[in-house]
């Protein structure tokens, strides 16, 4: 008699609902993720009292995995802020989009979708899918003192949810690139790529801040967005409190994007013998393509000899509203400083010619769809 196919099929499934995850919550959806989950590892050598806020912070940390559209994956980490599955984390951990999903200490899997975030401060609040309660840290209500030890959690360097210590370094940090959170905490804690979004934890066991970007051995910033072994010089965090207005604003559902004009810096600046922001390229139909700005193009001459050359043609734009600009990083932290929807006049070089060129700004994300 032939034996039914059906059968291993059942078996199959009843051995998958066995296992299926009863914490609460839908367990991925259809946004289905292979990565075996993570291996549970000893801590390190911790003094005993920080051992004992180890223990009791980490169940309310989380990994943050982003699944993009494109089908790319990245990794940061994440932490509880209530009972109910509220989360911070950094937002350039899910700023690409696309599918968002959390891992407990526990080892169970939640899906989890935005509920506000802001691109300047790079800080984003997530709700993840749960039923019951989870574990959470509770915000604190003033920031760390100078010098003060805090304890960071995260998933650098392929581990889960481990820990990292440091000091409180210095308030109000500048980063000096544009797209980077300014007035951040930095520490001494030596975090890496996987360590995004994490929290910051003093004494008493609360969060005072998301982990955002570090600085490297060579002095160049990264956002934590890729898994290359770094030496880390500092990180840099988010600070959040109770009362913090940007905070409760994210918290509630605010998405605040940041202004921008559509433009690139040119690869080939320093060909160009004159201060100021050298445009590369224009997007299309975007606010700088709407008002007449050009996008660095070849133009034909003739050198002395006769023969018939190319050279480099660009926009340059030396002021912001009659201040003047020394570089596309300083241009560009001119019109962060704006809000979405103002104009702004340009001071633009243009093939030795100076002219005013208005531009009214629009959010980064209509200009990315």
């Amino acid at each position: 008699m032939r034996r039914s196919p059906w059968i291993p099929i059942f078996v199959l499934l009843a051995i998958g609902l066995y296992f299926a995850p009863r914490e609460g919550g839908r367990a991925i959806d259809f946004n289905l993720n292979l990565n075996p989950l993570p291996q549970l590892e000893s801590s390190l050598k911790l003094p005993a009292d920080v051992e004992t806020l180890f223990k009791k912070s980490r169940p309310a940390t989380i990994r943050v995995e982003q699944v993009g559209n494109d089908g790319s994956q990245s990794i940061g980490t994440g932490f509880f802020i209530d009972s109910k599955g509220t989360f911070l984390t950094a937002y350039h951990v899910i700023e690409d989009g696309g599918h968002v999903n959390v891992t407990t200490l526990s080892g169970m899997r939640f899906t989890a979708n935005v509920v506000g975030f802001d691109v300047a401060r790079d800080i984003a609040v997530l709700k993840a899918n749960v039923r019951g309660t989870v574990p959470f840290l509770p915000v604190a209500r003033n920031e760390p003192a100078l010098r003060s030890p805090i304890l960071a959690i995260g998933n650098s360097h392929e581990q889960f949810l481990q820990p990292r210590l440091g000091r409180v370094l210095q308030y109000d940090a500048r980063a000096y690139k544009f797209d980077f959170p300014q007035g951040t905490v930095m520490t001494s804690a030596p975090l890496a790529p996987g360590d995004s979004g994490g929290p910051i934890i003093n004494t008493a066991g609360e969060a005072v801040g998301v982990v955002s970007y570090i600085q490297l051995a060579n002095s160049d910033l990264t956002p934590l967005a890729n898994s290359d072994d770094v030496q880390t010089v500092a990180s840099f965090a988010v600070p959040v409190t109770r009362d913090d207005e940007i905070f409760n604003a994210v918290l509630n559902g605010e998405k605040r994007d940041v202004p921008v004009m559509g433009v690139t810096e040119s690869n080939h600046a320093e060909l160009y013998d004159v201060e100021g922001a050298v445009i590369g390229n224009v997007t299309p139909s975007g606010p700088a393509d709407r008002a007449g700005l050009r996008a660095e193009r070849f133009l034909p001459r003739r050198d002395a000899g006769g023969e018939l050359t190319r050279r480099f043609s660009a926009d340059v734009i030396v002021a912001v509203n009659g201040e003047r600009v020394r570089d596309f990083n300083d241009m560009a932290f001119k019109i962060r400083s704006q809000r979405i929807g103002d104009t702004v006049t340009l001071t633009v070089m243009r093939e030795g010619k100076q002219i005013d060129v208005a531009v009214k700004l629009a959010a980064r994300k209509a200009l990315e769809n």
